[in-house]
């Protein structure tokens, strides 16, 4: 599976920091990795695509005071590693110093990282891959004579590994696994014509929605949204479906971001300690969860990582943070250089029950949101317009799809206006949510 143990990319690691500090380098830091895996995509049965990818790198960077270099190479030759150390070493004797450039602190580093069982091997042929995807997309077709076509269904299967080191000590690195499974079926009735799609992925294989429900859901959401209407402009309550709050959720990361903060160039400069959504809700941050692909043991400069609430009671506890951006706010590392980990929005008035009819309920005469496009966002100030898609609701009921709308407000104000968060969970990238209930938005349609 793999070409190179982790006691040879240690090697390697070894091997660029002692040149490093051969050729006059302050500090220096390494990453080397390796990954492979395959993907196919069917449509109407057939196979339309497989592609196999094995890839290997090496980054490089050097300080010389404080100046920074970075350089990449392929090519695990000798010869080749000592030239991009070179390489990192001349960029930083010519570049500009910076005050917070450097390695993070010595006492933000992960000394003993824990073992997170993030690597789940899926032992699938390409045949069988490929027999997958049939299944998927067979069971899309069977749901209804309605689904005419399909946009294909894929199966993915990768694995990955890599080494982080530096001249303070750190040295870590770990086998990682990424698999999915998507389905994308088209619905078709007279001359209306709608497409939805569902996937799974996750980095245990046994953990992915088996194929043959997931192309049925699928199916199930194209046929849905057949006869969909516009609306008239107007101010409604707004309850976005889980993917999508984990994309509001998303947001927020940005906007608490320390490259936004100290660019100032986010709406949350400076808020921190404030109160910025409801006090019903918290955002709590769990890097050490076992087998969930948001976890890590360390961030991407091999600083500790640590459970945390981001947001408490509404208010905000926490940014962001990698060292650089750390020390251009005056502060210290958070353990994120690389995004945030396992984060998920939670309410403390949310009840085992509120799944989505609950949460459709809750909602009562409104818009129900399962498609956003565009990227109308604006993180200097806050301001959201995208266009949307979904389904009218009244009396807690949907009574049919909309499409070719507007929603519109202001990130600061629909954080504040979350009515409820759903038990309707899932898990997109590192984000977890259920579907979120904002108390009103501007829809403008026709």
């Amino acid at each position: 599976m793999f070409d190179y143990d982790q006691a040879r990319l240690r090697e390697i690691a070894e091997t660029m920091l002692k040149r490093a500090r051969h050729i006059g380098a302050s500090d220096a830091a390494v990453d080397v990795s390796e990954n492979s895996g395959f993907s196919v995509n069917v449509r109407r049965g057939r196979i339309e695509t497989i592609e196999q990818h094995r890839d290997k790198g090496i980054g490089v960077t050097v300080f010389v005071g404080k100046r920074r270099g970075h350089a990449n190479s392929s090519d695990f030759s000798i010869r080749s590693l000592e030239e991009t150390v070179d390489a990192a070493y001349q960029i930083a004797r010519f570049t500009a110093e910076d005050d917070c450039a450097g390695l993070p602190d010595a006492d933000t580093i992960a000394r003993h990282p824990p073992e997170l069982d993030l690597f789940h091997p899926w032992k699938l042929s390409v045949d069988q891959a490929v027999a997958l995807a049939q299944t998927a997309e067979a069971a899309a077709f069977q749901t209804s004579p309605l689904i005419r076509n399909s946009e294909g269904a894929s199966v993915s299967v990768g694995h990955g590994q890599f080494l982080s080191a530096n001249t303070l000590g750190f040295v870590g690195g770990y086998p990682y696994s990424r698999h999915s499974i998507a389905c994308a079926p088209i619905a078709r009735k007279g001359r209306q014509m709608q497409r939805d799609d569902w996937y799974s992925s996750h980095c245990d294989p046994r953990r992915l929605a088996a194929a043959a429900p997931l192309g049925r859901y699928a199916a199930e959401r194209s046929l849905a949204r057949l006869g969909a209407k516009r609306l008239s402009t107007r101010k409604v309550p707004v309850l976005f479906e889980a993917p999508l709050a984990c994309g509001l959720l998303g947001h927020f990361v940005q906007a608490a971001s320390g490259g936004a903060l100290y660019r100032k160039s986010s709406f949350l400069v400076d808020a921190l300690g404030q109160q910025i959504f409801p006090e019903h809700l918290d955002i709590i941050e769990d890097p050490h969860q076992r087998a969930e692909p948001g976890s890590s043991p360390f961030d991407s400069e091999g600083c500790a990582t640590h459970r945390r609430a981001v947001v408490e009671a509404g208010t905000l506890k926490g940014y962001f943070l990698s060292t650089y951006s750390a020390r251009k706010l005056g502060m210290k590392t958070t353990g994120n250089a690389g995004g945030s980990h396992n984060l998920r929005m939670q309410s403390r008035l949310s009840a085992r029950n509120d799944r989505l009819p609950a949460m459709l309920r809750k909602l009562g005469t409104g818009l129900f949101v399962t498609e956003l496009m565009g990227q109308g966002v604006n993180y200097v100030t806050g301001d959201y317009s995208r266009g949307a898609s979904g389904y009218w609701v009244e009396g807690g009921r949907i009574q049919y799809p909309v499409e070719e709308i507007t929603i519109a407000g202001n990130l600061r104000d629909m954080f504040r206006a979350i009515v409820a968060v759903g038990t309707d969970e899932l898990t997109r990238g590192t984000k977890r949510s259920g579907s979120v209930l904002i108390e009103s938005m501007s829809v403008a349609g026709t």
